[in-house]
């Protein structure tokens, strides 16, 4: 995955502007600047973020791995399905936007 992805990350976490959780971040929707979801989301509710994340023109990441995955990216012991940023550069955005649509 996206060494920027894993930075951004890590550094959001350190800073308290991650927001971990697959309920957590339906609740947040609107607060986000990007959200990132793993292949272990339930179904109805990566349709439910996919859906409130298009009606608030919010960038959605695909991780290409489980929750353990992304977990341990964020330097986590445990899973972790879906994750937002509350804050983040534009500049960031754009390069894991770009990086996961090349590994696509």
């Amino acid at each position: 995955m996206s060494k920027i992805l894993e930075k951004n990350l890590k550094d959001a976490r350190k800073e308290g502007t991650l927001i971990m959780g697959s309920k957590q971040v339906l609740q947040s929707v609107k607060n986000s600047k990007l959200i990132v979801l793993s292949q272990s989301v339930e179904k109805q509710i990566y349709e439910k973020i996919e859906t409130d994340a298009k009606n608030e023109k919010i960038p959605l990441v695909n991780f290409q791995g489980t929750s353990v995955a992304l977990g341990k990216l964020c330097g986590l012991q445990f899973r972790m399905s879906s994750i937002s940023f509350k804050s983040i550069d534009d500049a960031n955005i754009k390069s894991i936007l770009k990086d996961t649509e090349t590994e696509n």
